[in-house]
């Protein structure tokens, strides 16, 4: 950049707003992060990161400390609901020379990047207000205290506060499903990232070593209804009549995390001298296991324009014209697969028989190259 280092703050702490924090850094910045949640309730269940976020890793330099987590996982297979074989991704050929694929737990990618941010992170410290002005942004915290600042990153998820404060969009859309999240230990072994599809609704298992599986799975939801007033009890109750691991998977289920599945589409990431990033920008269901794929490229590619543009502005303008392709793309290929995954079992399985490994490839056919 230009001009001097500028006065950069980050407001969230979970994956986009460490991996920006890191990125920021390595171009030169000395950014403050904010998270309005205590350290306890940051990190949720498990992750799984395709190839991509991996590349990103390693340009963020923090693919040293990923590699004793979690498990690699070489092969994607799509069963049926009884747990017949429809297809099947050889991960290892689709990412060649891109990076691995790897399930953790959440908690252990955010200690990662937690520890690779650098600095300090202000927790249980929210955002209440924005005054965004022609150069500069001023800050209104909870406590009271007011702080000016250059560059403002929204990276707070899909429920972003600075997205509302900035005036770039309101709350996410709900895209009319519910998902269900938990980590097994003592289940059955799990060696593949497993789907088993059925009427609508469908269950993932990830091995994450050590005999933890992460276990996601979704339903439909219609507009207006609640989530289940017990998740494990419904979780049961939907796939019960499921076959191959997941009888056992179910049996060893003693917590599950639920929430409405949303989506965030906006007109624009940016306005003065704030920016969004991550799913605050561009959240999608998570289907194709991008969201922190997509949050780390943001990073990177926020980090280098605004290192190669002469203003904030400049470079808030480049990234999001380098970046909004591919988001959209994610999008398109989400709703694709969740259109397929809808399609009644008698027509989508022999079709994913025939072709459904080149389908599911071709899903990532644009995020194999470098952003």
């Amino acid at each position: 950049m230009a001009q001097a280092p500028v006065r950069v703050l980050v407001v969230g702490a979970s994956v986009a707003g460490l991996a920006t924090a890191r990125a920021l850094r390595l171009a030169g910045l000395r950014p403050e992060v904010v998270e309005k949640l205590v350290p306890s309730v940051v990190a949720g269940a498990g992750i799984f990161l395709p190839g991509n976020a991996i590349r990103s890793l390693r340009d963020l330099g923090l693919d040293n400390p990923l590699r004793p987590l979690g498990a690699v996982i070489r092969h994607q297979r799509f069963l049926d609901s009884t747990g017949d074989e429809l297809c099947a991704v050889d991960l290892e050929r689709l990412w060649q020379g891109v990076g691995e694929s790897r399930a953790l737990p959440r908690a252990d990618l955010h200690q990662v990047l937690l520890t690779g941010a650098g600095g300090e992170v202000r927790f249980n410290t929210e955002v209440r207000d924005l005054e965004v002005g022609d150069e500069t942004t001023k800050v209104a915290f909870g406590d009271g205290s007011h702080a000016e600042y250059d560059l403002v990153v929204g990276a707070d998820g899909r429920r972003s506060a600075i997205r509302r404060l900035a005036g770039l969009g309101g709350a996410p859309r709900p895209v009319g499903q519910i998902a269900y999240r938990s980590v097994i230990t003592g289940g059955p072994k799990i060696t593949d990232w497993t789907a088993l599809l059925g009427q609508r609704s469908g269950i993932v298992l990830s091995p994450m070593g050590y005999g933890r599986i992460y276990l996601y799975a979704d339903e439909p939801l219609p507009a207006g209804a609640a989530p289940p007033g017990d998740p494990l009890v419904r979780l049961r109750e939907l796939f019960g009549g499921y076959g191959g691991p997941v009888p056992a998977l179910l049996d060893a289920v003693e917590k599950v995390q639920v929430a409405v599945t949303d989506e965030v589409e906006l007109g624009s990431w940016s306005r003065g001298n704030v920016v969004l990033v991550g799913d605050a920008a561009h959240a999608t269901a998570p289907t194709l296991s991008q969201g922190a794929a997509m949050a780390f490229e943001d990073a990177l590619v926020l980090a280098e324009t605004l290192r190669t543009h002469a203003t904030v502005t400049e470079g808030l303008a480049g990234y999001e014209s380098r970046r909004r392709p591919r988001t959209q793309w994610v999008l398109d290929r989400t709703r694709d697969r969740d259109r397929t995954r809808d399609v009644a079992p008698g027509l989508r399985d022999p079709l994913l028989r025939a072709k459904g490994g080149r389908i599911f490839q071709e899903h990532y056919r644009l995020l194999v190259d470098p952003v």
